[in-house]
């Protein structure tokens, strides 16, 4: 099927037009995070079953007109994977989803162990998408039409796929599970970071001392602002190996830096005066100025919560065996901590207030017996 290449205003309003109406449209998009410091869709890709889109919001920047189809109710929109695009629309154009469908969500719940988006279309239609462009940058213009070939290719077998995963879906009772899990799906937004420390986000951070951690936020800092100033994503100014070694050795001189792991000869040419500055701004911070980090405080459970927490795991490992889900899929850790510590002896309360409706149609007799024993 072929498509149509949408940037001006008045096509966007036409092709709007022409999908008002329609009970099922395969969306996807792609954006530039792998190339910019502030990523942002650089297209938007929209099939119905007998007409293909694909619109170009470097060109047409008002996708207002997207709004009403995206808010519809009755107009389903299939997306694989759709947790990044349904916060990336609404952080760049303000767009809500409503009637989402996800065909990752549905694949696991039908029990494929292989859910990516390739994997799933080579096993139900021996299709093989090209993955030569997966981390191009799709900011650039003019677009070649081998990549608009290949933006395009995703969304022309997700309705099919999807009407092959809801019906075996509805063979198994499952249906209801995927779309409550789909709509609090729907809902998801960007976190904004605010004024935080930057360490919060930096894995290994936990384990550091206040004097490392106050290191690593001056090297964060200056990494942030060179990537901002640049115009690249983090990663393309320093990786976080490089800043992980960089915090812990605090080296003094040049010599100290090499050997750090990532660290080539040319970033220390480039960054070593900015680096050895972020350095000394970090040693010097007062000893009562120092960053902690924040660690919740772990609540201890009693005997007879251990034990419920006991047999709530070996309850969701039968479980999964017997249905073929994953066991985070039928209840995540947290959830069962929750369960353990705040059930007391048939008290549905805990079992109402933390479970999502499926969860409780499907298993909420069984856990209030695992939990009333």
């Amino acid at each position: 099927m072929g498509f149509e290449f949408i940037a001006t205003s008045a096509g966007l309003a036409a092709a709007v037009r022409r999908l008002e109406g329609e009970p099922l449209l395969a969306c996807d998009i792609e954006a530039d995070s792998m190339h910019h410091y502030r990523e942002k869709v650089c297209l938007v890709q929209i099939s119905s079953p007998t007409s293909c889109y694909i619109i170009d919001p470097l060109a047409c920047r008002d996708l207002s007109e997207l709004k009403p189809i995206f808010a519809d109710h009755l107009t389903c929109k299939i997306f694989h994977g759709a947790d990044y695009d349904v916060r990336s629309l609404y952080r760049d154009f303000g767009i809500e989803i409503n009637n989402l469908f996800d065909t990752m969500i549905a694949s696991q719940f039908l029990g494929e162990n292989e859910f990516g988006l390739a994997a799933v279309l080579r096993k139900r239609f021996g299709a093989e998408l090209d993955k030569r462009f997966q981390q191009a940058d799709w900011s650039r213009r003019p677009i070649s039409q081998e990549m608009l070939d290949y933006a395009i290719k995703d969304t022309t077998l997700l309705i099919p796929l999807y009407e092959q995963l809801s019906r075996e879906l509805l063979d198994i009772g499952r249906l209801e599970w995927v779309k409550e899990e789909c709509e609090l799906l729907s809902h998801v937004r960007s976190a904004e970071r605010g004024d935080e420390p930057l360490f919060l986000r930096f894995k290994g951070a936990a384990k550091m001392s206040p004097a490392t951690l106050a290191v690593l936020e001056k090297l964060l800092r200056f990494r942030e602002i060179e990537a901002e100033r640049r115009d690249l994503p983090l990663f393309k100014v320093l990786g976080n190996e490089s800043i992980k070694g960089l915090a812990e050795r605090k080296p003094a001189t040049l010599a100290e830096m090499e050997g750090i792991a990532g660290l080539s000869p040319r970033l220390i040419q480039r960054y070593c005066e900015q680096l050895m500055k972020a350095i000394q701004e970090g040693v010097a911070v007062p000893p009562e100025q120092l960053p902690a980090y924040p660690f919740s405080p772990r609540r201890k459970r009693t005997a007879a919560q251990d034990e419920r927490l006991k047999k709530l795991k070996s309850w969701r490992e039968e479980k999964a065996v017997k249905s073929g889900l994953a066991p985070g899929l039928i209840a995540n850790n947290a959830l069962l901590e929750i369960l353990a510590e705040r059930h007391n002896n048939g008290d549905q309360k805990a079992l109402m207030d933390n479970l999502k409706q499926w969860q409780i149609s499907a298993f909420g007799s069984e856990l209030a017996a695992v939990l009333g024993d």
